[in-house]
């Protein structure tokens, strides 16, 4: 597995292969999606159908995630991990293997990992902590039962602790606790006992397929994860099942599992102290100092034991079959660089839809809250970029409309958003099995955006997985070049948050470190990019010939240091190591000013303030100061922009002063950008690069044109000339060398006249359900809910526009034919071939070379959306809803059918025009 996992890490550095061209496309480079097996109720033909489907449509790879079924099906269910189960993936694997799509599964059903085979023993375990007070001086009864009775069969006795706070004595009264009661002769003094109980959390896998219910385990428990892999390696081995390229883990939901059986030898053992002689400030309601930093104890051994026993067991168990893992850290009480680090595939995790204010984009009023910030997405491509892994995927569309309103054209900026926050391996959430002859709208999925075949938006989804794997195959290549790294702030954030057992979801990253948002946007604004790194990566950290060097071999230019309070004195004793061999350290704010934890806090303090000393002295944070700290320089101030300029490293111009977003990658002849207009503005300018070049090349991932750009030198830097509407992309790659042979960039001048398509119009429909027939004059181009025929305002349809034009003898280059207001793709045939697909805004398509002068035959197909169909049926209370557990329900989860929707317009919606321009 190593040496596969190796070659393709070669493969994605040997980037002078693609130099000119549209790199090699491999399955990794063209989308995926979970495949959801609703019930595995699936079958050798079905699945054969799915896959031919999924694989002419431009998918690359599934991950199976089997779940609930659907209703009246049950005896064509299949038990997760029966013989009858591995026969239906050894079939998909074959398939798979013959059609050229990669196979993944979850290492589970629903999530998260658990199932039958999980025992009581090795389930999800919490702490349950009780307190008692007495008087001493005499012998105390006392009745330690378990209060919470369910807990009572489960809940085993941990620790019996008392505690005297007039002369600070701490008594362990486990050995005299018999029975659940305690007998002791209690010394004088007003005693506090606490008990802890270890329990059980009793959850159990939320969606599960059938076969796969269960208790979900715990995940901090070695023993307990071991155990739970052995059930698949019997699977497995039994049914001579090859096992998957991938496996999954979805993101971390396990709530409310704070403990594992061992975990006060663990604490001890890995921070110094016990943590039972210190129950009563652990527990403690009102947070001061020292109980803040049991805490932060509490929590940063939590994050071992899941890293440890968990995702990094995980890992080891893949490879020892020939996979690798795929993992979404997010929402696990771990450091999640740490835990993203400790897999093969990082990935995060978009939910909503992103308000980018893109011209003419269409705004769906049925969205919910967002949550896709790019400080969030970074932490699964910081990882990988630290750790040297080359992919870096994402769950891709969660929630961005409800259903069946999300359009293609909806889903670029984000997807956007996702290659711009490091992405480069995106799988689509999701895509639901659903069998051949399931009657309309098919097995669908509760959440998200269906990319299924019975979707109306897969009509045109081939040319969205396109320009996918366009991007993907340049973002898959090379090696990561962002500017900075930036220290993760955990131990600040294990300090400061409140409660106990702390969640990094995606829901309230904005609660647990709001100054690290802060910070993470600021330096974006400032016109750099920057991957996280953790305490461990730091610790690993090189200075080679002035640059940083991560341990997965990526390097950057300076490391900054975001206003910290709490640094481990080993880190900020090799913060200075590396300054003193050359590197460039940026600390904003403040110096860092204490230690984190608790355990021989005075000696650690001690050993800090000596390090403290080796900083620089400056009079104050105000002043941004460059001091020279031997081979180094240490930079102080509390102005990012100012004291990121001091670093010498150059913004980008196209993010700060034109408000494009980008990432920058770096190849054997130079470098290679992916850029995105996510504005309402577009740009039309010569943008200065932030590294030097000799030549650029232009490659556009919607049409796969590709071309030499213009390019200048101003003030010794290399200036490119682009052209981008709101909403575009291009990708933009550099060489040191001069590029001769190659076809230039054509850059477009639009003329100042145009003709305006505005009447003489036809519709008709290829297909329509309900059925529209016949063809109707409608004249202007508009949409066809408003047509004469009862079925227009709920028919689900592909239909045609077509109209006659007359082309004058005007001087031109090329023409580019603009669709207006399309809802919600168009395919586009000119005297009968193809023209192209216009899937996203601005819906605009280069058609000169299919016009002739005189008459010409334009046809425009529109495929519109699922939704005024289904809300229809929701109206004529037809039944669809058919899925066991949650159904199919909104964007707040409540089952609410769609009877109050309106129509959503459909087709054409205003101007066509058709634009001659010259190529400059």
């Amino acid at each position: 597995m190593k040496r596969k996992y190796l070659f393709f890490s070669l493969l994605l550095a040997g980037s002078s292969l693609y130099a000119q061209e549209w790199p090699a496309v491999r399955p990794e480079a063209r989308p995926a999606t979970r495949w959801w097996w609703l019930g595995s109720a699936v079958d050798a033909t079905n699945l054969t159908y799915n896959l031919e489907e999924y694989a002419k449509a431009g998918l690359g790879g599934v991950e199976i995630t089997p779940i609930y079924g659907v209703q009246g099906n049950d005896k064509n269910n299949l038990p997760f991990l029966s013989p009858q189960w591995m026969n239906m993936l050894q079939h998909t694997e074959a398939e798979g293997k013959r059609i050229g799509i990669e196979v993944d599964m979850n290492t589970g059903t629903g999530w998260p990992f658990g199932g039958p085979h999980v025992s009581m023993t090795d389930a999800a375990t919490k702490a349950i902590f009780q307190s008692y007070q007495v008087e001493g001086g005499k012998e105390i009864t006392l009745d330690l039962k378990v209060e919470e009775e369910k807990q009572r069969p489960v809940a085993t006795l941990s620790r019996v602790m008392a505690y005297n706070a007039d002369n600070k004595q701490c008594l362990n009264l486990t050995s005299k606790a018999k029975n659940g009661q305690l007998q002791w002769k209690a010394p004088a003094g007003h005693w506090n006992i606490i008990t802890l109980y270890i329990g059980k959390t009793f959850q159990k896998v939320k969606r599960a397929a059938p076969g796969g219910e269960g208790y979900v385990m715990n995940h901090l428990d070695k023993g307990a994860v071991k155990r739970y892999f052995a059930n698949f390696d019997k699977a497995f081995k039994e049914n001579k099942t090859n096992f998957p390229h991938t496996f999954f883990n979805d993101s971390y939901e396990v709530y409310g599992a704070d403990w594992t059986p061992d975990f006060l030898e663990q604490f001890a053992r890995r921070r110094g102290y016990k943590l039972e002689e210190h129950f009563p400030e652990f527990i403690a309601q009102d947070r001061n100092e020292t109980t803040a930093r049991i805490v932060s104890d509490y929590r940063e051994t939590i994050s071992d034991l899941l890293i440890e026993n968990f995702s990094t067991q995980w890992t080891n168990w893949a490879h020892g079959h020939g996979s690798i893992t795929r993992n979404q850290a997010h929402g696990s009480p771990a450091n999640l660089i740490d835990t993203y680090a400790s897999v093969d595939i990082p990935e995060c995790e978009g939910f909503g839809l992103s308000q980018f204010h893109i011209k003419g984009l269409r705004q769906d009023s049925l969205t919910r809250k967002n949550d896709s910030d790019l400080s969030m997405l970074k932490y699964a491509s910081s990882a990988a970029h630290i750790a040297g892994k080359p992919y870096t995927s994402s769950e891709t569309f969660t929630w961005l409309t409800e259903h069946f309103r999300t359009s293609l054209s909806q889903c670029k900026p984000d997807m956007d958003l996702m290659f711009v926050s490091g992405v480069n391996h995106m799988f689509f959430h999701g895509t639901p099995y659903s069998p051949k002859e399931a009657k309309w709208p098919g097995w669908k999925f509760y959440a998200s955006i269906d990319m299924s075949p019975t979707n109306n938006i897969w009509q045109d989804a081939p040319a969205f997985f396109e320009y996918i794997t366009r991007c993907q195959s340049f973002l898959q290549m090379g090696k990561p070049d962002n500017d900075f790294l930036v220290y993760l702030p955990v131990y600040d954030m294990w300090q400061e948050q409140p409660g106990r057992l702390l969640l990094f979801s995606i829901h309230d990253m904005a609660k647990r470190a709001p100054k690290f948002i802060e910070t993470v946007h600021t330096i974006s604004n400032c016109g750099y990019d920057m991957d996280y790194i953790s305490d461990n990566f730091v610790k690993s950290t090189r200075c080679v010939n002035g640059k940083l060097l991560t341990k997965g071999g990526t390097s950057y230019k300076a490391i900054i240091i975001p206003a910290v309070k709490l640094m481990p004195s080993e880190v900020l004793g090799h913060l200075l190591k590396l300054a003193q061999a050359g590197a460039t350290i940026i600390f904003t704010e403040n110096y860092p000013q204490d230690v984190p934890g608790y355990g021989k806090l005075e000696a650690r303090r001690k050993g800090f303030a000596q390090l403290q000393k080796q900083l620089p002295e400056i009079a104050s944070f105000d002043e941004t100061v460059a001091t020279p700290y031997q081979k180094g320089i240490i930079i102080t101030g509390n102005n990012y922009q100012s004291a990121l300029e001091k670093s010498g490293v150059v913004p980008e111009e196209m993010k700060t002063r034109y408000g494009l977003q980008c990432i920058r990658r770096s190849h054997a002849d130079g470098h290679h950008y992916f850029i995105s207009s996510l504005q309402e503005k577009g740009v039309n300018d010569w943008i200065t690069l932030a590294v030097p070049a000799e030549s650029v090349m232009l490659f556009n991932p919607m049409t796969g044109e590709k071309g030499k750009a213009q390019t200048r030198k101003q003030e010794g830097k290399t200036q490119v000339h682009l052209q981008l509407h709101s909403g575009e992309s291009v990708i933009l790659q550099t060489f040191n060398h001069t590029l001769t042979d190659v076809a230039e960039w054509k850059y477009v001048q639009e003329q100042p006249v145009s003709l305006s398509l505005d009447h003489g119009w036809k519709l008709h429909f290829t297909k329509s359900t309900p059925r529209i027939e016949g063809t109707f004059d409608i004249d202007t181009p508009s949409s066809w809910t408003e047509i004469a025929h009862p079925n227009a305002p709920i028919t689900m349809a592909a239909g045609v526009y077509t109209n006659i034009i007359t082309v004058p003898h005007i001087p031109a280059d090329d023409w580019i034919l603009d669709l207006g207001d399309v809802r919600e793709s168009a395919r586009v045939r000119i005297n009968g071939q193809d023209a192209g697909t216009a899937w996203a805004v601005p819906y605009q398509l280069k058609v000169g070379k299919w016009l002739k002068p005189g008459d010409n035959k334009i046809e425009i197909e529109v495929t519109n959306l699922p939704a005024n169909r289904i809300a229809d049926m929701d109206r004529r209370g037809e039944k669809w809803r058919i899925f066991n557990e949650i159904n199919v329900v909104n964007l707040q989860y409540k089952p609410v059918p769609y009877t109050d929707w309106q129509p959503l317009p459909s087709g054409l919606n205003g101007s066509v025009r058709l634009i001659p321009v010259t190529y400059k």
